[in-house]
């Protein structure tokens, strides 16, 4: 502890410093990012958020018959099927936040809690329609987005270990009111833009002191490993739909450091020990499933990928599981958030 907090200090104040002698490329940074904020994702996400609030509000907590298969397909006990609803419509962070509420609230364990937010906090509609579907040409690519996301998560659910036959009694909630959802919007809006705000001023400075020596695709990706938003709204600059297709794909399954942040900050006691394998997992995955499926565009805007990312995949799937597998069997291995 006495470590993390000598570590944050100094981050702090060498942070300070770079303010100090170059203040100038932070001013840059938080206007681009509050110019982001305001012209494209309040328009883009804020009408989404309220009505998904809506929807996750009435159906959480309830029995859901239609979502058992895919909860006994994943190992997630039984009656704790309303948490998909939210780790798939709710968007970062929210699944994860519902799935530390219900720990704490006594319906999950702690190691069912922990595994779940391997697979069960995903990007929602509300961001993958109102902002990376803007970067498409052809329509159809984000509803094939959307369905890629979903079917990759579900997939690592099946592959991270798991006991069955536990039960779980999810509690009842009350009927969210429009006023409710129109508040926990706003909140979750405000902490969205303070992220975006924070990421895009370090990209500032990261751009001035080498970002620059990247072509343009690289620097859109890295930018969204940090950053999800920036990385996303990036997408434009690449030529090819295939590109920004996998490029999409990638980017909102493995979240960015930003969101695993984000992650962490609302989990509470719950370590991330499946949270960082899961979705590295997930973003192979993806990249499998939509290789094959911008293969369905014009010859023109497919994008071919070289060997060493195929290799590279392959690798990062073998340590996830193997990590994942290690977790399991030897659960005395402390589990610090993040790792």
């Amino acid at each position: 502890m006495k470590s993390r907090s000598w570590m944050t200090g100094t981050a702090a104040a060498v942070g300070m410093l770079v303010l100090i002698l170059d203040g100038r490329t932070a001013m840059e940074g938080i206007r681009d990012g509050m110019d982001l904020c305001l012209r494209t994702l309040i328009p883009s996400l804020f009408p989404f958020f309220i009505l998904s609030m809506l929807l996750t509000g009435s159906m959480a907590g309830q029995k859901l018959p239609l979502l058992r298969p895919i909860g006994r397909l994943c190992g997630i006990p039984e009656g704790c099927e309303s948490l998909l609803i939210t780790g798939f419509l709710g968007g970062y962070p929210v699944g994860a936040q519902n799935i530390a509420q219900a720990w704490k609230q006594g319906a999950l364990s702690q190691k069912d809690a922990e595994r779940m937010l391997g697979f069960c906090s995903n990007a929602g509609p509300a961001f993958i329609f109102g902002v990376v579907g803007l970067a498409f040409d052809v329509p159809w690519l984000v509803w094939a987005l959307w369905a890629v996301h979903m079917v990759s998560a579900i997939a690592v659910g099946t592959l991270i270990p798991s006991s069955c036959g536990r039960c779980c009694r999810m509690p009842k909630r009350e009927r969210m009111p429009l006023t409710r959802a129109l508040q926990k919007s706003i909140a979750v809006m405000a902490q969205v833009c303070g992220w975006v705000v924070l990421f895009r001023m370090v990209l500032a400075y990261l751009d001035r002191w080498f970002l620059w020596l990247l072509p343009e695709d690289g620097k859109v990706f890295l930018s969204g490993l940090l950053e999800l938003s920036n990385g996303c709204v990036g997408l434009g600059a690449l030529e090819m739909e295939g590109a920004r297709f996998l490029a999409a794909t990638v980017l909102l399954a493995f979240g960015g450091v930003c969101v695993t942040l984000q992650t962490g900050s609302v989990t509470g006691g719950l370590s991330l020990r499946y949270y960082f394998p899961g979705k590295l997992l997930q973003a192979v995955f993806s990249l499998a499933l939509s290789f094959g499926i911008q293969l369905c565009l014009p010859a023109e805007e497919r994008c071919a990928l070289p060997p060493l990312i195929w290799a590279a995949a392959a690798l990062i799937s073998l340590i996830s599981m193997g990590f994942l597998r290690k977790r399991q069997n030897n659960s005395s291995i402390p589990a610090a958030v993040g790792v």
